[in-house]
């Protein structure tokens, strides 16, 4: 989403927004509701927040909160590389 990278969906980590509204991270990618996947980078988490990626693409206003929240989950899942 943010890199706009093409690569099977068990790469990246989806974001889910559920029936009421709310948005969470689901690692394990079947969590009801609509689906965006993030490419589990730093710098592509970065620019999805840049771009409002994801209030977009789940048609839900996303707070700026969250997007900290993905990023301190893409950290731990890769460590800091961009």
């Amino acid at each position: 989403m943010g890199c706009r990278r093409k690569a099977p969906k068990g790469q990246f980590v989806r974001v889910a927004r559920a029936p009421g509204g709310g948005v969470s991270i689901d690692p394990t990618g079947r969590s009801p509701g609509r689906g965006a996947y993030v490419c589990p980078r730093e710098g592509c988490v970065r620019q999805a927040r840049k771009r409002r990626a994801l209030s977009r693409a789940l048609r839900v206003e996303v707070d700026e909160g969250f997007y900290d929240e993905l990023l301190r989950y893409v950290l731990r899942l890769r460590g800091p590389q961009d």
